[in-house]
């Protein structure tokens, strides 16, 4: 199944790439320590006082590595441990902004937040390969809006994944362009590289930082 991501900050992807940085460091270190050590003068040995010094350097790298195995370790068992507590949520709506899933028939209800200044907001819909298929003017005052997943001359668009984006117009000008949040069951909370995600309908899958907010389903 195809997975669609909201991206956000990887925090423990970074943390496995400066570990893998600095396993990398650590063997060069030590190569280049064998090296000169094997091929100095024996006529003129290194001092006593520069061999104390790399090998406080190389025992230096070394604690480096194992403190960064360990942070890894702890960022692995804080996900685990985030994961357990938000289990919970598997059933219920997450509001969110992402790609959107319209299974060809039941609305999707969405979240529209135009710019305060804004006099008319318009909705945009456009499929995974960026064409519009859908633009249509939301009403102003209403906190949620039933989408209806349908093109410019009222047929039901395909089943499939869908990029909504909110125009606020104001004096026949666009001024702000944003993702529109939306309510989406959540199927599963599982834990990835970047952290603990949610899965929604379609293989809609972000990270449970980027959710603002949760309700139990069909909820008004």
């Amino acid at each position: 199944m195809e997975v669609f991501s909201a991206s956000q900050t990887p925090i423990k992807s970074a943390a496995v790439a400066d570990k893998r940085n600095n396993d990398k460091n650590y063997d060069t270190f030590l190569k280049m320590m064998t090296t000169q050590i094997k091929n100095q003068d024996p006529l003129n040995p290194m001092s006593a006082d520069q061999l104390a010094v790399q090998l406080a350097t190389f025992s230096g790298v070394e604690q480096q590595t194992k403190t960064n195995d360990l942070l890894t370790q702890l960022l692995g068992q804080s996900a685990l441990t985030g994961m357990g507590q938000m289990v919970g949520w598997v059933g219920k709506e997450a509001r969110i902004a992402a790609p959107t899933y319209f299974d060809g028939s039941t609305p999707v209800i969405l979240s529209p937040n135009p710019a305060e200044v804004a006099t008319k907001a318009v909705l945009v819909a456009t499929d995974q390969n960026g064409m519009e298929v859908s633009r249509i003017e939301l009403p102003f005052g209403t906190s949620d809006y039933a989408w209806q997943g349908r093109d410019a001359q009222g047929n039901a668009l395909a089943k499939g994944v869908y990029n909504l984006t909110l125009e606020s117009w104001q004096n026949g000008k666009v001024i702000d362009k944003s993702a529109v949040e939306y309510y989406g069951r959540i199927t599963e909370i599982r834990s990835t590289a970047d952290g603990v995600s949610a899965l929604l309908p379609g293989g809609v899958e972000a990270l449970v930082a980027a959710i603002t907010a949760i309700r139990e389903r069909g909820a008004p």
